[in-house]
């Protein structure tokens, strides 16, 4: 794919291990969903609801679902190894909920790795970053001896250096208090807004707190 996504539709998706089971009410699952490019979207779920899945099936990391999944009405099963690496590298940034950072890299040079292969965000950027999430001051130690709310605000910066036309965060402030969820809501604001992005939220229990959010349940 070449140039922007500027709609991901989920039509009639469903993941394969619930398939027989008898599903609560979900606004998503085997529903017509359309996330537009530049909206925000929050979606929330049960513990088990498949918030994961649907994030790992949106990267292309997973494909046992049953329904189509498509970027700009292509459906997602005829993407290439190819197109998939360049989608991840210039259209879709992803955080994780496990993080995936490389413990024993310091939180800084596992941030770089990402801002380097992009050279999307300069380090002053990622500086001023690291600043407002207060966390400058942990920017050599190993990232495997940061706390999990640590931890989360590195991996946070680690996704916003890079181009993209969607942000997908799964469970990005679950061990961050009010003060620096608004803080990271609003660095993730401001760079989707600086790059026409769209951001879909997951969130069990503890949303990222980005203002306008369409809501959805999963």
């Amino acid at each position: 794919m070449t140039g922007h996504i500027e709609e991901i539709t989920l039509d009639t998706l469903l993941p394969r291990v619930f398939s027989r089971e008898e599903l609560p009410y979900s606004e998503i699952w085997r529903k017509k969903v359309v996330f537009h490019r530049g909206k925000r979207y929050l979606v929330e779920s049960a513990s088990g609801g498949g918030k994961s899945s649907l994030a790992a099936f949106m990267m292309g990391s997973r494909d046992d679902y049953e329904g189509t999944l498509l970027f700009d009405g292509r459906d997602t099963r005829s993407l290439s190894i190819a197109e998939w690496q360049d989608i991840r590298r210039s259209n879709i940034a992803y955080l994780p909920q496990e993080l995936a950072l490389f413990p024993e890299l310091s939180a800084i040079d596992n941030i770089r790795l990402k801002a380097e292969i992009s050279c999307a965000a300069d380090m002053s950027r990622i500086d001023r970053w690291l600043d407002r999430l207060g966390i400058s001051d942990r920017r050599d130690f190993p990232a495997g001896k940061l706390s999990i709310g640590q931890q989360q605000r590195v991996a946070l910066i680690r996704s916003l250096c890079q181009p993209f036309d969607f942000i997908i965060l799964d469970e990005p402030v679950s061990h961050l208090d009010e003060a620096n969820n608004r803080i990271a809501a609003l660095i993730v604001e401001e760079e989707a807004e600086r790059q026409g992005a769209g951001i879909i939220s997951f969130s069990v229990g503890n949303p990222l707190l980005v203002e306008n959010s369409e809501k959805l349940n999963l």
